[in-house]
C-alpha cells in the first residue's frame, strides 16, 4: 500500500482529507505542525508527502528545504494559497516536485499524487544521451560537458521527456500531459517555470542554449554536438 504523509495544521480539514485519501487506497499519516511533519517525513518508507506551506513551528518551505538538503528524495506536493505566486515560487525553489492551490478539487489532488508516484522509483533505468548532455533518470543527475548537475524530480522528468522527444518541438499542453499528468488549470505556468529552472542549471553556467523556445509552438532540446 502506498504510504502518504499529510502535514496540515487545520486538524479537521486534514482528518477529512486523510479519510478521503484512505478510501483511495493510501495509507495516510497525519502531522499538524512543521516540526512534527519534518520528523515524520524522514521516514524512508514514505512514498509521497503532502505539505501545507503555512505551518506552525516550521514553515512548509523550510521543511521541504531541510529534507532536500538531507537528501530525502520522497516526492513532495505543496499546498499553497490561491493566487500567492510567491508561495508557488518558494515551494519550487525549496525542492517541491509540484504544488496545488487551495481550495482544490479532491480528484485533482489524487491525480497529482498518482502522477508523482508514476515518476517515483527509476532504479535500473539506463542513461539518456543527447550530444554532450547525459541524464541518469534514476539518480536525477545530469552531466553537461562532464560536469554533474543535480536535478529535482520534476526537473529530471521534464528533461527526460525533452531528450526522448529527439529534438522535436513539444507544445506546452503536451508537456503538461506527459510530465505532470492531470492539471487543473490549463493556464498554469508550470512548464515555463521548470524550463527556467533547467536553463539556470544547464545553460547559464555553460553559456549554451540547449533549451529552446519556439514561439507559439512550444519547447525543444537542442542537441549539442
Amino acid at each position: 500500500m502506498t504510504s502518504l504523509l499529510l502535514v496540515d495544521d487545520e486538524v479537521a480539514f486534514a482528518r477529512t482529507l486523510g479519510a478521503g485519501l484512505t478510501d483511495q487506497g493510501f495509507e495516510v499519516r497525519l502531522a499538524h505542525d512543521g516540526f512534527e511533519g519534518y520528523r515524520q517525513a524522514k521516514e524512508p518508507s514514505l512514498d509521497i508527502i503532502i505539505l501545507d506551506i503555512m505551518l506552525p513551528r516550521m514553515s512548509g518551505v523550510e521543511v521541504c528545504r531541510r529534507l532536500r538538503t538531507e537528501d530525502v528524495a520522497t516526492p513532495i506536493l505543496m499546498l499553497t494559497a490561491r493566487g500567492a505566486n510567491s508561495d508557488e515560487a518558494d515551494s519550487l525553489d525549496s525542492g517541491a516536485d509540484d504544488y496545488l492551490r487551495k481550495p482544490f478539487s479532491f480528484p485533482v489532488l489524487v491525480a497529482r499524487c498518482r502522477a508523482l508516484l508514476r515518476r517515483g522509483d527509476r532504479e535500473g533505468w539506463s542513461e539518456l544521451v543527447a550530444g554532450e548532455l547525459v541524464l541518469d533518470p534514476a539518480r536525477r543527475v545530469a552531466r553537461h560537458r562532464g560536469v554533474a548537475v543535480h536535478l529535482s524530480r520534476r526537473e529530471a522528468a521534464l528533461l527526460e521527456y525533452l531528450i526522448r522527444s529527439g529534438g522535436e518541438v513539444q507544445s506546452k499542453t503536451t508537456i503538461l500531459e506527459n510530465v505532470w499528468g492531470d492539471v487543473e488549470d490549463p493556464g498554469t505556468n508550470l512548464v515555463e517555470v521548470y524550463i527556467g529552472y533547467l536553463r539556470k542549471k544547464l545553460d547559464q553556467p555553460f553559456g549554451t542554449n540547449l533549451l529552446r523556445t519556439q514561439r507559439g509552438l512550444g519547447y525543444r532540446l537542442e542537441v549539442e554536438q
